[in-house]
């Protein structure tokens, strides 16, 4: 690609957040970059989109730098289209998502607003990447980040990514890495608990509780990389077909 690409970065934390603020200065070092983000955080919003409500969206400027902002009232979906419609002049040549305060690992990608945007931006036709790292504090260190994600971009720039193909990347929280292991996503889940309670004025609400469980063994997961100082890169589809039980499905007697 002879000039600079096109960068569109978001995030679900919200456009203030170190890690997307992170993300842009290293995709400042590759490109011209435009972010779309929420206003406010947006974790494990998943795929949502705003329909029965209105959408705010104006530009910003939060710190220096020559990226060209915006926040929206919008989840992560919101942002990639109406940044791809309506703020972009033309479709952006790459996306990029996070950087994620915490794991976007295993069952974790589906719940995922930071994933979400990348694999929006996927249905859109737009190569996409979302960076997530294993540290939920809001002061986590993105340092060590810097340099894998900017090799891992540049490889999808000059490489590009199969149609309905985007990628899921997530960092151990680690000064130093052994490297990157492509992967595949872990079978575990979440073993949800509800802590029942009641306000003052005896209505009953609930806190989402859980405990995350690994029901996975293999050496080739996501988890397992990472549980071993491994940055993992997981290719994730969007098309959800289980094609492999359409023949089995095809012998019912559905007629």
């Amino acid at each position: 690609m002879s000039k600079r690409p096109l960068i569109l970065v978001s995030n679900d934390d919200g456009i203030t957040a170190p890690g997307i603020r992170t993300l842009i200065s290293v995709m400042n070092e590759i490109g011209d970059v435009v972010v779309v983000a929420p206003d406010g955080p947006q974790s494990g919003m998943g795929h949502a989109v705003t329909i029965d409500n209105i959408l705010h969206c104006s530009k910003i400027k939060v710190d220096d730098g020559p990226q060209v902002e915006y926040k929206t009232s919008g989840t992560p979906a919101d942002c990639i289209k109406i940044a791809v419609s309506e703020i972009m002049k033309r479709k952006p040549d790459l996306c990029v998502s996070g950087i994620n305060h915490g794991s976007n690992s295993s069952i974790n990608v589906i719940y995922s607003g930071t994933m979400s945007a990348a694999v929006e931006a996927g249905v859109e036709g737009i190569p996409a990447i979302g960076f997530s790292l294993l540290d939920y504090s809001w002061d986590a260190n993105f340092e060590p980040l810097k340099a894998h994600i900017k090799k891992i971009t540049l490889n999808v720039i000059e490489n590009g990514l199969p149609e309905g193909v985007v990628l899921n990347v997530n960092f151990p929280k680690a000064e130093t890495f052994k490297g990157v292991k492509v992967c595949r996503q872990a079978r575990a889940n979440w073993v949800e608990e509800f802590d029942k309670r009641k306000n003052p004025q005896g209505k009953t609400y609930y806190w989402l509780t859980g405990k995350f469980t690994n029901m996975d063994n293999g050496e080739d997961t996501d988890e397992w990389a990472l549980a071993n100082n491994y940055i993992s890169m997981v290719p994730v589809q969007f098309d959800l077909t289980a094609h492999h039980f359409i023949q089995k499905l095809n012998s019912w007697n559905l007629d």
